[in-house]
Formats: C-alpha cells, sequence, structure tokens
C-alpha cells in the first residue's frame, strides 16, 4: 500500500483538518500559557497552566464535533475534577490511594454534571501529584490556573473555529416542521425512527463517542447515499425542464405573480444583466410586494446537469424550496427540476426495480 501521511483514524478525518488541528492546537496551548503568564507572572508554577490542557486541546481542535470537547465540558470537566482531587489529597496521604480515588471520583463527578472530559482525568492527578506548587495553592488550584487556563482555550478555541468556518460549539440542529405544524419534518416520517437509534444503542451496549442527534443525522446522510448510489445513473438532466420561465431583476413584482399564475408554477429564476442566475422569487417574496423583483429575491438551490438527481431529496423535501435551478459553470441558467419532476422520476424508478427480474425473484 502507498504511504499516506495523516491516515485517518477516526470517521470523517481527513488531511485538511488535521492541519487545521495543528495550526489551532498551536495558536490555542501557546496563547492560553502566554496569557496565564502574564496574569499569574513567571515561576515555576507556569507549566501547570497547561498541564491538563495539552489532552484538552486535542479534543477542541481536532474533533470538535465531541461532546467531549464542547465548552462546558472542557471548563467544568478539567475545574470540577482538579477540585476533587484537591479534595482528595486534603483527606488521603497515601498517594496511590488517593491517585486511584482522585480520578474515579473525577469520572463521576464529570458524569453527575454532564461534564465528561477525559483530560479532566489528568487535572485530578496533578491535582494530587503536582507537587508543592499545587500543594501551597490549596483550594485554589482548581480555579487558578485550571479554570482560568480552561476558559482561555475554549475561548481562543472558540475563535479559532469561526475564522474556519467550523460549527464550534457543536450543536446538532435537528430537522425542524417549517409549516408551523406539530407534525414532524417529511424526511422524519419514514425510515427508522429515534426508538430504533434508542433501540439500537441498547442492544450494543456500548458507549459511542457522538450526540445521538449526529447520530440520527449520519444515519439518514448514509441511507440518501445509498440511494443516490443505487440510482447513479440518473442525473439532473435526465428529468429537468429546459424551457424555463424565468424574469430578470427588474421586472415588476405585479408581472412576476402573473407569471406565476400564467404557467402554474411555484418559483421564477430571477436573472442579472448578465443573464447568470441571481436568485429566485416565489409567491411567498411576492405576495405583498411591490416594485421589481430585484428587491425580494431569494437565495437559489443550484444543482450541474451531471449531478444525481436523488442527491436533491434533501433540498425538495425541507419544506421550503419547491425547485433547484440547473445551472452551467457560469451560473446560466440549463433546466429547472421541481417536486413534481423528482417524485415521477422516483415513481417511475420503483415501477421498474420491481419489475425488474431480481424484483420478482
Amino acid at each position: 500500500m502507498a504511504f499516506r501521511l495523516f491516515v485517518p483514524i477516526l470517521a470523517g478525518a481527513t488531511l485538511r483538518e488535521r492541519i487545521i488541528a495543528c495550526i489551532g492546537a498551536t495558536i490555542g496551548i501557546a496563547l492560553t500559557g502566554a496569557i496565564g503568564g502574564l496574569v499569574l507572572g513567571n515561576g515555576p508554577h507556569v507549566p501547570l497552566l497547561v498541564a491538563p490542557m495539552g489532552a484538552s486541546a486535542v479534543l477542541l481542535f481536532a474533533v470538535p464535533a465531541s461532546p467531549l470537547a464542547q465548552p462546558w465540558s472542557i471548563i467544568g470537566g478539567n475545574t470540577i475534577s482538579a477540585l476533587v482531587g484537591v479534595i482528595v489529597a486534603h483527606f488521603i496521604h497515601e498517594t496511590a490511594l488517593a491517585t486511584g480515588i482522585a480520578v474515579a471520583l473525577a469520572i463521576a463527578a464529570m458524569s453527575f454534571t454532564r461534564c465528561l472530559h477525559p483530560p479532566g482525568g489528568a487535572a485530578a492527578l496533578t491535582a494530587v501529584l503536582g507537587g508543592p506548587a499545587v500543594t501551597s495553592a490549596g483550594f485554589l488550584f482548581p480555579f487558578v490556573p485550571v479554570a482560568l487556563n480552561s476558559l482561555l482555550l475554549v475561548a481562543l478555541g472558540y475563535g479559532f473555529h469561526k475564522l474556519a468556518r467550523r460549527n464550534y460549539p457543536h450543536v446538532p440542529i435537528p430537522p425542524t416542521n417549517s409549516h408551523g405544524t406539530v407534525d414532524p419534518p417529511a424526511q422524519l416520517r419514514v425510515g427508522f425512527q429515534p426508538e430504533d437509534i434508542d433501540a439500537a444503542l441498547g442492544a450494543l451496549d456500548e458507549t459511542f463517542d457522538i450526540d445521538r442527534n449526529d447520530l440520527d443525522r449520519l444515519l439518514r446522510q448514509v441511507e440518501l447515499q445509498a440511494l443516490v448510489r443505487a440510482h447513479k445513473g440518473l442525473l439532473c438532466e435526465d428529468i429537468m425542464s429546459r424551457n424555463v420561465i424565468s424574469v430578470d431583476e427588474h421586472t415588476s413584482t405585479e408581472s412576476a405573480r402573473q407569471l406565476l399564475l400564467d404557467h402554474n408554477i411555484r418559483t421564477l429564476p430571477v436573472v442579472n444583466a448578465e443573464t447568470r442566475l441571481a436568485g429566485t422569487v416565489g409567491l411567498r417574496e411576492l405576495a405583498l410586494a411591490s416594485g421589481t423583483v430585484g428587491s425580494v429575491i431569494s437565495p437559489a438551490a443550484t444543482a450541474a446537469a451531471g449531478f444525481a438527481a436523488m442527491g436533491l431529496l434533501p433540498v425538495l423535501t425541507d419544506g421550503r424550496s419547491h425547485a433547484v435551478i440547473v445551472v452551467d459553470d457560469d451560473k446560466r441558467i440549463l433546466g429547472l427540476i421541481t417536486q413534481t419532476d423528482l417524485l415521477a422520476a422516483t415513481a417511475r424508478l420503483q415501477a421498474a426495480d420491481k419489475s425488474s427480474p431480481e424484483a420478482v425473484r
């Protein structure tokens, strides 16, 4: 096998992600130590400012989506564990026994306070084994430097991830019904249900480092990818409408409304002076609008002609988008695919699958 640098050991890991993690860890740890040194002054206690933070940085910058890498996990996990370690060291003077009990109680405390964080075990050990610097700090140690260090690292991580356009803190957002009713979104009404995930996790009897909502989202994406793969020969260009009714940005909203009614359509692509796609308008935007359509334009959902048609399912079932505009590399309109187009193609494929020899057998 050819040698590959940074062979992924985690699902979704890429070379780009690992490089970003390395850069983030460099900035985060260096600035945390520097700022901590400015606050507390230089001296033999300075290395303790970053003692358990190296492991926290691995989680924060390498796997920011992990539940163990979220702000409360880092701040609460390190601080609470350090406090547990100080308390244990105060009452138990046998080092070997104190270290075991400190880590065990730290795990329990983090679990009860919902801030489980692996480096918290290191923070508890540091409180027990830290030597004179920790002993002299006493019950102040969990707060300065541990809590201070954790706060600085999280703040720097937050800023870094925003600049890198990564989602942090990671908050899984489940699909919602855009129509304001209590029904689940269309994509959640078929296939597996939340209780199926709970049953599967119970049957496996293991703990996984992934949020349950992220697991739901991942499994639904797997379903979609399997569907796309099964029908990868069906492309957008195969099912798109080619005679597309469009307007330019200077068309009046009244004229645009009339076009929607005359052609019994729900979405109008809008083009700019260079005849490139600028966005779309529909009855939602035009209902009470006046002036030109350029003032009420919305971003358009787009796809390439060679894109797998089944890959449009998430867009056309989100409860908001009624059509996807097929464009070329210059953003010029080639065609349009509506929910009806995709539904008709899906029904045709299903009928073909049922009549195939494999389906008969």
